[in-house]
């Protein structure tokens, strides 16, 4: 049996895809959750703002004043603006059936184009970004040139699987380092909550960036969801005495030595939640690039499907229709 033929036996019907992969879900509903997790998230940062700046302008009115200032433009540009960048992004269409299959693929066909677009542009304009191997850009650029759509999908595939998953990995580690560096320097449940909200927020943006594409609002939603668990985690850390309970098992040694206790309760209430925060960022970071991967491969799978699998039939079934028609032959008439 020839390769060739082995490969076709191999191939999924789209009624395989979609029985295997294609799930039921309420693409309205899923935007509107979505939607209503970025309310959540944007109130818990504008009430972590709005507190940091009362306690200031309690102490003193300018300094208030110069906070809320501060304020308002922390949330534009490291809320507002992000989540207008993630949202205004493409995605894959993968979750389809029979009926939608062919107008998924059309889409994902245009989405493809544009992601390699994007990454020649990048790579040409921004000297040093380091993102993306330039031997596999190089290979892109030919493929968009020639409009050579199987050479654009393998060019992709190879930078996903290579310099983007490198990359990627690198922009999960400087912000969750970041934001444990923060949470243990911050010390105080709101700044701790912001932080984390507007890091992990920052992050998503970065990976959807780098990647070209975001993921599906289902999943999105997942994300959302993290996002806001992180934050409320990090808030309730803020208030609790991590440390306390790991001093009480230091024995006698600094029982007697109260500054020296105070001083572990600290140093070590500042590390753990800082650990924890940015173990927290890590894992929403890799639920992003999981969830990015995974419909890139499922695009990538839906593309070589034949969607009319009957069409020679159909169009047998139209020859023969006519043919019986030029015969003169009379229709069935209605009952």
């Amino acid at each position: 049996m020839s390769k060739k033929k082995k490969d076709e036996e191999g191939k999924l019907t789209i009624y395989e895809y979609e029985q295997k992969y294609a799930k039921r879900e309420n693409a309205r509903g899923a935007r509107l959750l979505l939607i209503m997790l970025a309310a959540a998230t944007g109130v818990f940062l504008f009430f972590c703002l709005f507190s940091i700046t009362m306690r200031v302008y309690e102490i003193n009115t300018y300094a208030g004043i110069g906070v809320a200032a501060a304020s308002v433009l922390v949330y534009v540009l490291l809320f507002i603006v992000p989540l207008v960048k993630i949202m205004k992004m493409e995605y894959f269409i993968v979750n389809v059936n029979a009926r939608t299959a062919a107008a998924a693929k059309a889409h994902n066909k245009k989405v493809r184009r544009n992601i390699a677009d994007k990454i020649i542009e990048l790579t040409a304009k921004v000297e040093g970004v380091g993102w993306y191997d330039s031997e596999t850009v190089g290979k892109l650029a030919i493929a968009v040139k020639t409009d050579n759509d199987k050479g654009i999908m393998s060019c992709l595939s190879e930078l996903y699987s290579g310099s983007v998953k490198k990359s990627a990995k690198d922009l999960i580690f400087k912000s969750s380092l970041k934001s444990g560096m923060y949470s243990a320097l911050s010390q105080t449940n709101k700044v701790d909550g912001m932080l984390v909200a507007v890091i992990n927020l920052q992050l998503v943006k970065d990976l959807i960036f780098l990647y070209g594409f975001r993921p599906s609002d289902p999943k999105l939603v997942r994300i959302f969801a993290r996002i806001l668990q992180n934050s409320l985690i990090a808030y309730g850390l803020g208030g609790a005495k991590i440390g306390n309970s790991v001093v009480q098992t230091m024995g006698n040694a600094v029982k007697g030595i109260p500054l020296l206790g105070s001083a572990i309760s600290t140093l070590v209430d500042s590390s753990v939640q800082g650990l924890t925060n940015g173990v927290l960022t890590t894992v929403i970071g890799y639920q992003t690039i999981k969830y990015l991967n995974n419909e890139y491969k499922l695009q990538e799978l839906l593309d070589g499907i034949e969607i009319l699998e009957s069409e020679e039939e159909f169009k047998e079934a139209c020859e023969e229709l006519e043919k019986e028609l030029k015969k003169g032959k009379k229709l069935p008439q209605a009952v």
